[in-house]
């Protein structure tokens, strides 16, 4: 199991990034957290095998359809063991 935490900056404020995002990762099974930050950015972790965070990296490059993303910073952490993927504040 790895765990990333990914900013992913843009357009991503206000179209539902979060939401979709949480979609994408319970189908992928992966664990983690998405949340709105003060500068328009939207933090997430995700947590899982390799193969499904390198999926949800590729989904989050582009995000749902009315999202612009200009930039994604991904870096790693360690591994919690968490399964359920939140919406947080």
């Amino acid at each position: 199991m790895i765990r990333k935490r990914v900013l992913a900056r843009g357009e991503v404020q206000g179209v539902g990034f979060r939401f979709h995002a949480r979609a994408e990762a319970q189908q992928l099974g992966l664990g983690g957290y998405a949340r709105n930050r003060p500068d328009g950015s939207v933090e997430l972790e995700i947590e899982g095998r390799e193969a499904s965070v390198s999926r949800m990296l590729h989904w989050l490059e582009c995000g749902p359809r009315y999202a612009v993303v200009t930039a994604l910073e991904v870096s790693d952490v360690a591994a919690i063991g968490e399964n359920d993927f939140q919406i947080t504040d």
